[in-house]
C-alpha cells in the first residue's frame, strides 16, 4: 500500500512538472540527480574512499546547472570536474587512488550524463522530432509500460517457453517472456503517444519505443550490478516503499541519453 501511495502522488507529480518544463523541470532533474549522487557515494563506500560528499554534490549541482544555462559548455563542465577530482586525490591517502577515482568517476559521470541528457531532452524545441514535452512523455510511458508488461508478463509465462532466465547472475528472477512481453508493452506506448499525443514524433514513435524495451533492462541491471558489488539490497530509502533514486529512476536514466542521440542524430 505504500508503494501504491507513492505512485499515487509522485506520476502525476511527474508528469505535471514535466508539462511545466522550465526551471520546475530543472528543480526535478536538479533533485534527483543529488539524490543519486550522495546514493552512488554510498555504494562507493562500500569498496573504495571517494571523496567526501560535501564536494560531490556541489559538483553535480554545477554540472546540471551548465545543462540548463549554458555557463561554459557540457562537455568543458564534464572536464573541470573529472581533472578537479583528479587534482584532489593527490592529496588523500586513504585506500587505492585507483579504486577511489574509478568508483568516484563511474557514479559522478553515470549520474550527471544520464539527468543533463534527461533535460536536454526536456529542452527540446518543437521541431519534425517533436517537442520537448511530448519526447519526455513518450519516454516515460514506454519504460512505464515495458515495466508493467514485464512484470505481468514474467509472472504468466516465465520459464513456461524459455527455461534460460535473461540474466540469472545479476537478475535471477528476469525472464526471456517477461523481457519480449516489456518489448511489445514500450511499443504499444509508443503507438499510443503518437497517435494521442499532440508534440510526439510521428512515424519514429513506434521504432523508438521498440528500442526502448529492447534496452530497457539494461538499466536495471546496471544497477542491481552495483548494488550486488556493494552488497545491499537498496541504494537507500529516501523513497517510501520503492528504495532510492537509483531503484526507481535506473531505466530512465539508461534510456535517458538513447532518446536524446535518438532525436538529434536519427
Amino acid at each position: 500500500m505504500q508503494r501504491v501511495a507513492v505512485a499515487i502522488v509522485g506520476i502525476p507529480l511527474l508528469l505535471w512538472l514535466n508539462m511545466q518544463g522550465g526551471l520546475y523541470f530543472l528543480g526535478l532533474v536538479l533533485a534527483l540527480s543529488l539524490m543519486a549522487t550522495w546514493e552512488f557515494w554510498r555504494l562507493a563506500t562500500h569498496r573504495a574512499h571517494p571523496p567526501s560528499v560535501v564536494i560531490l554534490l556541489p559538483l553535480t549541482a554545477f554540472v546540471q546547472l551548465d545543462f540548463y544555462y549554458g555557463f561554459i559548455g557540457y562537455w568543458e563542465a564534464i572536464l573541470a570536474v573529472v581533472m578537479l577530482l583528479y587534482v584532489l586525490e593527490i592529496w588523500r591517502n586513504q585506500g587505492s587512488q585507483f579504486m577511489n577515482l574509478g568508483a568516484t568517476l563511474v557514479g559522478l559521470l553515470y549520474v550527471n550524463l544520464s539527468f543533463g541528457a534527461l533535460l536536454r531532452l526536456r529542452l527540446s524545441e518543437t521541431t519534425g522530432e517533436g517537442s520537448g514535452e511530448a519526447l519526455v512523455l513518450l519516454m516515460l510511458l514506454c519504460v512505464w509500460a515495458a515495466d508493467i508488461f514485464a512484470y505481468f508478463g514474467g509472472r504468466g509465462f516465465g520459464g513456461k517457453f524459455i527455461k534460460k532466465r535473461l540474466f540469472a547472475r545479476i537478475s535471477p528472477k528476469k525472464t526471456w517472456e517477461g523481457y519480449l512481453a516489456g518489448i511489445a508493452g514500450s511499443a504499444l506506448a509508443a503507438w499510443a503517444c503518437s497517435a494521442y499525443i499532440s508534440g510526439c514524433p510521428d512515424g519514429r514513435a513506434i521504432p523508438a519505443g521498440l528500442l526502448i524495451g529492447v534496452v530497457a533492462p539494461a538499466g536495471d541491471l546496471l544497477e542491481s550490478m552495483f548494488k550486488r558489488d556493494a552488497g545491499v539490497k537498496d541504494s537507500s530509502g529516501v523513497i517510501p516503499g520503492h528504495g532510492g533514486v537509483l531503484d526507481r529512476f535506473d531505466t530512465v536514466m539508461f534510456v535517458s541519453p538513447l532518446l536524446y542521440f535518438l532525436v538529434h542524430h536519427w
